[in-house]
Order: C-alpha cells, then sequence, then structure tokens
C-alpha cells in the first residue's frame, strides 16, 4: 500500500463468561486464544471482567493482583500461540478493586494495563475508578486500550486521548447487556456504539474493536439482564467492517481484517501503564 498502511488479523473472541467462575471462563479465554493463532490473527481481543462477570459480588473477594495467576494464565497461551492478547480482568489493588484490562506481547510481556474510567453509577459500589490512559508500540502498531464504556457516546473523549496519543488502533474489551425483555427484531442492538465508534475512527483514522462475552448478568442493578455480545469492529474510515451475533448463547470467535495507518510516533506519547 502507497501510504505505508497494512493489515492486521484481529480475533473477536465472544466467549460465555459465567460469574463467580474464574477457572472456566479462563479456560475458555485460553481456548479462544488458541483457535483465533489457528485462524491467522496477530492479536485477540477478550470481553471485560472475563474471569469474574461484570459487577458480580466475587470481585470483592476473589479479584487478583495484575500482574498475577490471571494474567500469567493469559500471557503462557499470548506466549504458546505467539499472539497479542487484549483481556478484561478484574483486579485486586490494596482495598481497591478496579474493572481492568490488560494487554500482552506475542512473548507474554504485559504491555499496558488499563482501569477502566467512565463505570455506571452502581458499579463504583464494586470498582474504583481509574485515572490514566496510555499505548503501547507492538510490531503491530500503536495500540490503544479502554473499557466499554469509555466508548460511550458521553465519553468519546478517552478513545479521543488515545488517538491524540498515536493510537493506530483502539481495541475496547467490553461486557454489552440487555433487560430479559429486550427485543432485538424490534430495536437492534449497536447503534449506541457504531456512532462512537464512527467518531473515533474517522476523526484519528483508527479502527475501534469492541468484543463483549455472552452470558448472565449477576449482580447490581441489571441482574438478570443477559450480555449478549454483537460485538463490533470498524474501519478507519468508519466503516462497520464485522458484527459479531446477537444472544445470550452466541459464543464464539470471529475474524476481522483491519487496515492501520501508520502514525507519527514521539517517546512523550509512547507508555505503558504497568506499574
Amino acid at each position: 500500500m502507497t501510504d505505508g498502511s497494512r493489515t492486521i488479523r484481529v480475533g473477536m473472541a465472544q466467549l460465555l463468561v459465567v460469574p463467580g467462575r474464574p477457572d472456566d471462563n479462563l479456560a475458555r479465554a485460553r481456548a479462544a486464544i488458541a483457535e483465533a493463532a489457528r485462524a491467522g490473527c496477530d492479536v485477540v481481543v477478550l470481553p471485560e471482567c472475563l474471569d469474574l462477570g461484570w459487577t458480580h459480588e466475587s470481585a470483592r473477594t476473589l479479584a487478583e493482583p495484575i500482574p498475577g495467576p490471571r494474567v500469567d494464565a493469559l500471557a503462557g497461551a499470548a506466549r504458546e500461540h505467539g499472539v497479542l492478547v487484549a483481556a478484561g480482568l478484574t483486579e485486586r489493588a490494596g482495598d481497591h478493586v478496579h474493572n481492568s484490562a490488560v494487554l500482552l506481547s506475542a512473548t507474554g510481556e504485559l504491555l499496558l494495563r488499563h482501569r477502566k474510567i467512565h463505570e455506571l453509577d452502581f458499579a463504583r459500589a464494586v470498582y474504583t475508578t481509574g485515572s490514566s490512559l496510555a499505548v503501547a508500540d507492538t510490531p503491530l502498531g500503536r495500540i490503544g486500550l479502554n473499557i466499554c464504556a469509555d466508548n460511550s457516546a458521553a465519553t468519546t473523549g478517552i478513545g479521543h486521548a488515545l488517538g491524540l496519543m498515536g493510537a493506530e488502533v483502539l481495541l475496547s474489551p467490553s461486557a454489552w447487556a440487555v433487560p430479559p425483555d429486550h427485543d432485538n427484531g424490534a430495536d437492534p442492538y449497536g447503534a449506541e456504539w457504531e456512532a462512537p465508534y464512527r467518531e473515533l475512527a474517522t476523526a484519528h483514522d483508527m479502527p475501534v474493536v469492541g468484543v463483549s462475552n455472552v452470558g448472565p448478568v449477576v449482580g447490581g442493578e441489571w441482574d438478570g439482564w443477559g450480555c449478549i455480545g454483537a460485538s463490533l469492529a470498524v474501519g478507519r474510515d468508519g466503516r462497520t467492517l464485522r458484527q459479531g451475533p446477537y444472544g445470550v448463547d452466541a459464543d464464539g470467535v470471529l475474524v476481522v481484517e483491519v487496515e492501520l495507518r501508520p502514525r507519527a510516533r514521539t517517546a512523550a506519547t509512547a507508555g505503558s501503564a504497568v506499574a
């Protein structure tokens, strides 16, 4: 490509997450990483809070530090299969619990840790708000990382900041949920994400990939709702490249190719938020 653009292959791992069952959930995550690698993916994106489930009460007692054993398990899979991995985990940091995401290199190195900033009000009873943003330079390009509602229409400033830091692609572990009476035929899910993703992509020439889990929500004000996948990839021109199937049982690994264009890099914008 004459402008220096290149294409990377992204695995969108729309996992079943069962709240409070970290071993089972991590086993599914490792299997999804292997499947995506077999499909020729360069990077795999996993959902938000894939270990314990979003807002589940087990976060208070079962959250683990980052770095820690759950990161090690995912890092081992990344290293075994030679792919980058972006994943949402529940993090214990002293007396605080964070809704966090990590970016792992293809050799298992922890490149980024992001703590979710735009958490819903009722979820703040579980998670402490994050306070930093960073990007990471990788062999694929400069990658930005945030979580779910960090990219909502009300808070696109978070994604814009990562774009201004030079992110060439933005990866976003997510947990998209609907009430039990939601009628997807009458009200198709996804428009609430397509608009902000398109805004971010076109403003920064930056593809955006959000991946949601499927399965029940247990705990918090959304107890009884269902996470329904519908994972979304938007290209740098704002076009929807891939949307995952909708439903509490619509698990699977989707593959999408996204085009990246190199951005100007400076030492001031390259960074890692893992300290």
